[in-house]
């Protein structure tokens, strides 16, 4: 089976060179749900990329019938980002000309969406599926609005039209997959929001965090937003729904690497999930779904350790690790230079929890990340 390939333009610069997205559409032969998968929207996160590679050599090697419905894949969907350098480190987490976090950008229908009750009132005895393509019909309407400013001769940020050009791509996606890696060093894991429990399973992927608290901007929370709300809605009106949206980000170990071990993850995962959503029709898919344990977290109960003096991270606990309130996490090696020897610092968790994600520089200034822990 092969795909459709687009090149869009994303940006002329200064020297008259543009910038693009390439993206691979592989359709089915039959219609049935879009699934949006894109990689790299934070530069230094490449694992996606490999992750995305081994998922269109696999479809190549399906037929048009193993296939219900469209797959778009969009590797190093950040150009911007991903050629981003410092030194021998790439950093790409934010658009320096306009300091903005590449992941926060996103526009969000559900923060104006006013008229949301009255809606919800005009909908509480239609079919699901009738529903669904009504809010999207009006989602759509709002969001080709930005494309009037984007065209009008004041221009806008660059930001805004690289937001509108991937939300652009994802906009009427059923499933939206964004893959990504810690900056620093962490486990392999995902995000996920609220009632979807049961097909974060399907990426068998030990761990997951609900997100419970977000602002809506990230690319994931922007997508899944509107649905969430309108959920809400329905039930404080009497009728319990759930669309079949689901929005997920997967974190696939340590920035600046593509580890073989978590692309293997990564790429059973997604093809385990499209599996199990009917998208494709595998027969060599050995896990069994039902059974795999998983274990879950919520995004409100993180905590992040930051440095509370300068110098040098020492006896720091491993990645992964489970640990209790008062155990100790690591030292700070502080050449204080106030006239007295070195010392040495002990830190311990506040909170039982488990380790997962660690910072990759060991020299640390005061206020600057050490190690994050959940429970």
């Amino acid at each position: 089976m092969l795909p459709v390939i687009e090149s869009i333009v994303l940006r002329q610069m200064a020297s008259g060179d543009r910038l693009y997205l390439q993206v691979y559409k592989f359709i089915g032969a039959q219609p049935g749900k879009k699934v949006y998968i894109q990689s790299n929207l934070h530069g230094a996160e490449i694992a996606g990329n490999d992750v995305i590679h081994q998922l269109i050599e696999f479809l190549l090697t399906i037929n048009d019938t193993d296939l219900t419905g469209e797959i778009c894949l969009v590797p190093v969907c950040n150009p911007m980002g991903t050629n981003e350098r410092a030194h021998h480190f790439s950093p790409g987490r934010h658009c320096l000309y306009e300091a903005k976090d590449w992941n926060r950008i996103f526009w969000d229908y559900e923060k104006e969406a006013d008229d949301l009750v009255a809606f919800t009132k005009s909908q509480l005895h239609i079919d699901l599926k009738v529903v669904r393509q009504n809010y999207l019909t009006i989602i759509k309407q709002q969001f080709a609005k930005i494309l009037e400013k984007i065209n009008s001769s004041s221009g806008v940020p660059y930001t805004e039209l690289f937001s509108y050009r991937l939300q652009n791509l994802s906009l009427d996606a059923d499933y939206l997959i964004d893959l990504h890696t810690s900056t620093n060093q962490a486990l392999d894991y995902l995000y996920y929001f609220r009632n979807r429990e049961e097909s974060a399973k399907y990426f068998l992927l030990d761990f997951g965090i609900v997100l419970d608290k977000y602002d809506g901007d990230a690319f994931d929370e922007a997508f899944i937003k509107p649905w969430l709300a309108l959920e809400a809605c329905f039930k404080e009106l009497g009728r319990e729904i759930k669309f079949d949206v689901e929005a997920w980000t997967l974190e696939l170990g340590t920035g600046m690497q593509i580890n073989s071990e978590s692309v293997a993850k990564g790429v059973r995962g997604v093809k385990n999930y499209l599996a199990q959503k009917g998208v494709i029709q595998v027969s060599n898919l050995s896990e069994d779904t039902k059974t795999h344990e998983m274990t879950f977290a919520s995004s409100s109960n993180r905590k992040k350790y930051y440095a509370i003096a300068g110098g040098m991270i020492k006896s720091r606990i491993e990645l992964g690790t489970s640990v209790k309130a008062g155990d100790k996490l690591y030292q700070i090696l502080s050449f204080n230079k106030e006239g007295k020897l070195p010392s040495v610092i002990d830190i311990c968790a506040q909170h039982d929890g488990l380790v997962y994600d660690v910072a990759t520089n060991q020299a640390v200034n005061e206020g600057e990340f050490v190690l994050g822990i959940v429970s």
